[in-house]
C-alpha cells in the first residue's frame, strides 16, 4: 500500500517536479547555473520533495538533444532506471516512469512498472508517450506515423496488454493489428491497485485515449478562462464513460523574495541569454509532427519556451507565485509539476515560503495530516 496517502485525494492540489533528469531541466537558457542533471543532483533534489511533501517526481524521456549552443536535453538520465533508484532513496513521493510506447515493448515494461513497485512499496507511475518527436525515432530507426489513428492506435494496444498483464494471473493470448502475443503473463504484480498513468494530449484523439487510460491528464496553462472550458470539457468527456479523470498542468518557479528580484531573475536567463537556437529546434520539432497542444496557442508556447519549456509563469515573491498556483486551481486543474532553473538551490525557499501559503488557501493538505 502507497505511504503517499494525499495523492489520490482531488481536493488535495498535486505538486510535481518536471525533467530534473534532463540537462538544462525545463529552461532553455545559457546561463552557466542552468540545472546540472547529475545523480547527485537529482537524489537530492528527490529528497528535498519528499521530506516537503511534493506528490510526485516527473522525467522526460529523451534520446538526442535539441542544439543550439547547449545542445539543450543533450544528457539525459534514462527514466526507468532513474525512477527505480529514486524510489530506493524516497519513503513518500511517487516516482514516474516517462515510456514511449514505439520503443518500449509492453511486456517488458508491464515487468518493469511492476518491480519498481515492489521497490517502492506502491510508489510507482507510468507516463504514456504515444509518439511525437520525428529526429528521436529517426535516431531509434524507427518512422514517426504522419496519422495520429496509428500511434494511438498502437498505442490503445499498449496499454491494454499493460494492464492486463498488471491484473490477470494467467497466461494469455493477444491478437492485435501490431501485438501478437502468446501465453504471456508478468508477476508479481503492481503493489497498488491501479498505477497511477499520465498522458498529456492536446488533439480530440488524443483526449480520447487519454480519457479512456490515463488517471491524469496533461494540458497546457495558456489562456486559463479558455483552459477552464476545456478542463470541463474534458471532465464531462470523463464521466461519460464512468471516469473521474484529473487534469495537471506544467508551471515554472521563479520565486523571490521581492517582485523586482524575481522580474529582473527572469529577463536575465530567459531573454538576455535565452539558448534561441534550441528554442527554434524545440517548437519546429514539436509543433510539426504533434497536436499534443493546441494548434492557436503555437505562437505564445514558443515565447514561453525559453522561460520553462513553455509550463505556466509564476515569477515574483512568494505570494504571487502562490496566487498563481491558486489561479491553476481556479480553472480546474487538479496539480501541476514544476521547473526550476537550478531546482537544488532554488526548491528550499519554494518549500519555505510558498508551499505554507498553499496550505492556508486550502489548496494542500499539511503534510502530517
Amino acid at each position: 500500500m502507497s505511504s503517499n496517502k494525499h495523492f489520490f485525494r482531488r481536493d488535495h492540489f498535486k505538486l510535481g517536479t518536471f525533467s530534473a533528469n534532463c540537462s538544462g531541466g525545463l529552461a532553455v537558457t545559457k546561463v552557466p547555473e542552468r540545472w546540472d542533471n547529475s545523480w547527485d543532483n537529482n537524489l537530492k533534489m528527490a529528497q528535498l520533495a519528499d521530506d516537503a511533501g511534493f506528490d510526485f517526481l516527473l522525467p522526460i524521456a529523451r534520446w538526442i538533444g535539441y542544439g543550439g549552443d547547449t545542445n539543450f536535453h543533450g544528457n539525459v538520465l534514462e527514466t526507468i532506471t532513474w525512477a527505480t533508484a529514486l524510489l530506493a532513496h524516497t519513503k513518500n513521493i511517487h516516482v514516474f516512469s516517462t515510456i514511449h510506447t514505439s520503443c518500449n515493448h509492453p511486456v517488458v515494461v508491464a515487468k518493469q512498472i511492476a518491480t519498481m513497485d515492489q521497490i517502492g512499496a506502491g510508489r510507482a507511475g507510468l507516463n504514456v508517450v504515444c509518439g511525437w518527436n520525428r529526429p528521436e525515432y529517426e535516431a531509434l530507426g524507427q518512422e514517426l506515423p504522419d496519422d495520429h489513428e496509428t500511434r494511438y492506435g498502437y498505442g490503445q494496444e499498449w496499454i491494454e496488454i499493460v494492464k492486463r498483464l498488471w491484473k490477470e494471473n494467467e497466461a494469455f493470448d493477444y491478437e492485435g493489428a501490431w501485438h501478437k502475443l502468446k501465453q504471456t503473463y508478468s508477476l508479481p504484480h503492481p503493489v497498488q491497485e491501479g498505477v497511477p498513468i499520465f498522458n498529456a494530449a492536446g488533439s480530440a484523439l488524443g483526449r480520447d485515449f487519454a480519457v479512456r487510460n490515463a488517471d491524469y491528464l496533461f494540458t497546457p496553462a495558456m489562456d486559463l478562462e479558455k483552459t477552464a472550458e476545456d478542463i470541463k470539457d474534458i471532465k464531462g468527456q470523463g464521466k461519460a464513460v464512468g471516469k473521474d479523470v484529473g487534469v495537471l498542468t506544467l508551471a515554472f518557479s521563479v520565486c523571490r523574495p521581492s517582485m523586482k528580484e524575481a522580474i529582473e531573475y527572469h529577463r536575465y536567463y530567459a531573454e538576455e541569454n535565452a539558448d534561441w537556437g534550441a528554442v527554434d529546434n524545440i517548437t519546429r520539432i514539436m509543433f510539426e509532427n504533434a497536436e499534443s497542444f493546441p494548434k492557436d496557442q503555437i505562437l505564445q508556447m514558443k515565447q514561453a519556451m525559453a522561460t520553462g519549456h513553455g509550463g505556466f509563469p509564476l515569477v515574483g515573491d512568494p505570494d504571487t507565485v502562490a496566487d498563481g498556483i491558486e489561479s491553476l486551481h481556479k480553472a480546474g486543474f487538479g496539480g501541476t509539476v514544476l521547473g526550476f532553473v537550478d531546482y537544488v538551490k532554488e526548491m528550499p525557499y519554494f518549500i519555505q515560503e510558498v508551499l505554507p501559503r498553499l496550505e492556508r488557501k486550502g489548496l494542500r493538505l499539511p503534510l502530517e495530516s
